[in-house]
């Protein structure tokens, strides 16, 4: 017949080190615990200016960064495409010039992805 509970162990273990009662490691423990959570260490000041928001993360590649550039700048591009043929007259002047911006910056992405190297595949 199976059993939803194992067997107790055969022979009784030595549990005396972790049921004494030993008063200095106690107070080392309550201290660690205290220590962590009235008094936690305070967090280092983050690299960005005053009134910056936004930071791009650390230890990404440049073409991580040009690839995510380059998808940013795209739709921008649709975006202000769409924009441009809602207006009319100077307006639409605008959005388009606009619109033509964001493709030069585009080029300019990809033109830098373009001359980075593969990286080499592992021998």
């Amino acid at each position: 017949m199976l059993k939803n509970t194992p067997n107790p162990p055969r022979k009784a273990e030595d549990l005396s080190a972790y049921t004494r009662l030993d008063s200095a490691e106690r107070r080392e423990a309550a201290d660690r615990a205290l220590d962590i959570h009235l008094s936690p260490n305070k967090p280092a000041k983050p690299d960005t200016q005053d009134g910056q928001i936004f930071t791009v993360a650390k230890g990404l590649n440049t073409e991580s960064i040009l690839t995510t550039l380059s998808e940013t700048l795209a739709s921008a591009n649709a975006m202000a495409n769409d924009l441009a043929f809602d207006l009319e007259g100077s307006r639409r002047h605008v959005a388009l010039g606009l619109q033509q911006l964001i493709e030069l910056g585009t080029l300019l992405a990809n033109r830098a992805l373009d001359d980075i190297e593969p990286p080499q595949p592992p021998r």
